[in-house]
């Protein structure tokens, strides 16, 4: 038989049990940085086995830089949310590291021995749009809350497989992420013959970097990408780019956004 007191204690015993299934359903609140960013690599057919080495090197030896752990550590939080993929053609995304909290030497160190132990590999096409797309993902599964994201996007040659890159451009900044971009300048031609585009730093000026403060900076050939990377991670995480610059006009087709696109189908009518 059910008492008033009995009666009391079932009903906050149901109430409980509802409090702890709300607080289930609840997801935890996102730890806050100061930045949210993804480094998305080239590892296309352009690049080479001692070249994507060297990208990777410097990867990790930007991420350990004291300068750059002192950068983060001067932010407002004192802490970043990074993470890291590889990517080639439309067919090819590969998350290397996931998130991870970097926010001092150790974790820093943490981070970069993980991406160092895994092993390389080079893939195929250049799919920029397929690495904005990505990188979009991987911003949107991230664990932290920043005031600013930001993909990271390093490459030798302009998109030519996969969607347009201007749409998914466009698509990308509607989320409010910025774009910024590190050309490898770099004359020789491929494994297959091609020749890189004219004024690859234009082309990822015009067609690649946007959003709010979004930057590019320039390596010039694989062997100084360790201090370029350095330069832009520390840009990115102080959160403010190099002056602007003067380009030289570009020496391709009016629709500069285009270049690799078209030349992907010429080739292919050639065939």
């Amino acid at each position: 038989m059910l008492t008033y007191n009995n009666m009391e204690r079932l009903t906050a015993i149901c109430i409980l049990g509802w409090c702890l299934c709300f607080v289930a359903m609840v997801p935890a609140r996102a730890e806050l940085v100061d930045l949210e960013l993804v480094l998305a690599v080239d590892i296309s057919g352009s690049i080479d086995d001692e070249e994507a080495a060297l990208q990777r090197q410097g990867s990790v030896k930007a991420i350990t830089d004291p300068k750059v752990v002192r950068t983060i550590k001067a932010g407002r939080r004192g802490r970043i949310g990074l993470a890291y993929f590889e990517w080639a053609g439309d067919h090819y995304q590969r998350l290397l590291v996931d998130w991870a909290m970097i926010h001092d030497a150790a974790s820093a160190k943490r981070f970069a021995n993980e991406l160092a132990s895994l092993p390389q590999k080079v893939e195929f096409w250049t799919s920029i749009s397929g690495a904005m797309e990505f990188g979009a993902l991987v911003l949107s599964a991230s664990p932290f809350q920043g005031r600013r994201r930001v993909i990271d996007i390093s490459g030798d040659g302009a998109n030519n497989n996969g969607a347009p890159v201007l749409g998914v451009w466009a698509r990308t900044l509607a989320k409010r992420i910025t774009i910024n971009g590190l050309p490898i300048i770099n004359g020789r031609p491929s494994r297959y013959g091609t020749v890189p585009i004219a004024n690859l730093d234009r082309y990822y000026r015009e067609c690649v970097i946007g959003g709010a403060g979004a930057f590019i900076v320039v390596a010039n050939g694989f062997k100084d990408l360790a201090r370029a990377i350095r330069r832009k991670m520390i840009l990115e995480i102080a959160g403010r780019g190099p002056k602007p610059r003067l380009i030289p006009a570009s020496s391709h087709l009016p629709g500069k956004c285009m270049d690799g696109e078209w030349k992907l189908r010429w080739d292919l009518e050639d065939m």
